[in-house]
């Protein structure tokens, strides 16, 4: 890939030293002699990389960066200076400058550095591209947000979706992973053909088999006609298998040929099938564990894991759930005909604190039902769910005391758990299996921690 680099210093011999080195690695070069010609350059070129001067007659660095973060907020810029203090250094971090080189510099040394802030640039392209490709109803539940963590996703998403390669991807419940699957289809080699979801926990065992392989007629009680199985369906395609952790052993040598000789066998048929499908599989287990404990075949793990994408919980990017909240406001009120030009200061604070066990299923459900009681163009903090507030004392008092510490451990972690038990019950619609589900632990343990804290289902607000 070709990069356009721009080179600001008063000093024309210094550009031209810059521009000869930069240009053996295949960068193309402008040069400036001031901030305010640099800023005409910036309108007029498609640039990658500003490299300039802190001190400079006129708009010195500093200015210039300021500029630049203000009118190019994405654009890298590595600042230099022969006044190589550790404050100028800090300052211009401090400001948006991606790095910094002393002079008299080392070759070796600016290529390093340039070479870091392209890959930065190109990371950032791909990005704005990824988006602008993406539709928006695939943004509404996981593609929307600009926190580190996602990005990292975006990134994967671009680099895998136009191979066949088998992808695993793994997180929480609710953190979007049938999206990302569909987005990885849609903008992948067979996004003309058929994209094909299961969940593997929501299928009977006794059925899964011809759910995934199909059937001959009368091969077993209830089949009076054939049927194709998922993997036929999704043939030249993409077979999304979802909770593929809850898949029967017994299943998985099944689904693990399938996947290494590309042939299928339905029940009561022994003729082979041939299938050209893309596998997609997700799971909110560690299936290492599920390995470890015999719950889980390892040579089936590994023929999934081929390209793992860890989905991160909203809680580690926290700085999202602002974009993806005024995202569900937009699109849920217009379904409603409603308007909203956005959410209050309290209310956006009650969200960033929340730890949302549910994650963006649960932030999507929390706004809608904002939207749906919000009697203005704002929505307020009276306005979301009082599940969310559920972890304040009564007293409106803190939890903790001498410096963060908690005074009272117990009482601590109690609020804690009540507060992920009433937000998975109210995701769940109080249905107390799956909010067992939803925040990884079983039946029996769910039901001890309720009776132990006292909360009753049949009084959770809905």
């Amino acid at each position: 890939m070709t990069h356009n680099v721009l080179v600001v210093d008063d000093e024309p011999k210094l550009c031209d030293l810059l521009a000869s080195a930069l240009s053996q690695n295949g960068i193309t070069v402008f040069t400036a002699g001031n901030g305010l010609h640099a800023l005409k350059v910036l309108e007029c070129e498609d640039i990658d990389l500003v490299i300039s001067d802190w001190r400079m007659p006129g708009m010195d660095g500093p200015q210039l960066l300021a500029e630049i973060k203000s009118r190019f907020p994405q654009l890298p810029v590595i600042v230099m200076t022969a006044y190589s203090t550790v404050k100028n250094a800090v300052q211009s971090m401090r400001n948006g400058a991606f790095d910094y080189i002393a002079k008299p510099f080392d070759i070796d040394e600016l290529d390093i550095t340039v070479s870091k802030a392209l890959q930065f640039r190109d990371i950032l392209k791909d990005n704005q591209r990824m988006r602008a490709e993406l539709d928006e109803h695939q943004q509404i539940d996981s593609l929307v947000g600009d926190s580190p963590s996602f990005r990292r996703v975006l990134q994967a998403i671009d680099s895998v979706r136009e191979s066949n390669a088998t992808i695993l991807l793994t997180g929480e419940s609710g953190t979007g992973k049938e999206m990302v699957a569909r987005a990885i289809h849609k903008h992948g080699n067979r996004a003309d053909k058929p994209f094909v979801a299961v969940n593997c926990a929501a299928i009977p065992e006794g059925l899964l088999e011809s759910e995934m392989f199909g059937h001959r007629k009368g091969a077993f009680t209830g089949a009076v006609a054939d049927r194709i199985g998922r993997f036929q369906q999704a043939d030249k395609g993409t077979l999304f298998l979802d909770e593929i952790g809850e898949m029967p052993l017994a299943l998985q040598a099944k689904i693990l040929r399938a996947l290494q000789e590309r042939v299928i066998e339905p029940v009561g048929d022994p003729r082979e099938r041939k299938v050209d499908v893309r596998v997609i599989a997700a799971t909110n287990k560690n299936l290492l564990d599920a390995v470890a404990k015999k719950e889980f075949r390892e040579d089936l793990y590994y023929r999934l894991n081929v390209f793992p994408i860890p989905l991160p919980a909203l809680r580690e990017r926290v700085e999202d759930i602002t974009p993806l909240a005024r995202h569900f406001a937009n699109t849920l009120g217009a379904a409603a005909g409603k308007r909203f030009s956005g959410f209050s200061a309290e209310a956006l604070q009650a969200m960033a604190n929340y730890s949302w066990p549910g994650n963006i299923r649960e932030l999507q459900n929390c706004v809608e039902r904002a939207t749906i009681v919000a009697s203005g163009s704002v929505i307020e903090e009276d306005d979301l769910p009082a599940y969310l507030f559920a972890s304040r004392p009564a007293d409106g008092g803190v939890l903790i005391e001498n410096n963060g510490v908690p005074a009272d451990l117990e009482a601590a972690l109690a609020e804690v758990e009540k507060a992920y038990i009433l937000a998975a019950l109210q995701q769940s619609n109080g249905v107390q299996a799956a909010a067992a589900q939803l925040i990884g632990i079983s039946e029996r343990s769910f039901w001890y921690r309720l009776k132990k804290l006292g909360i009753h289902v049949d009084k959770i607000v809905r």
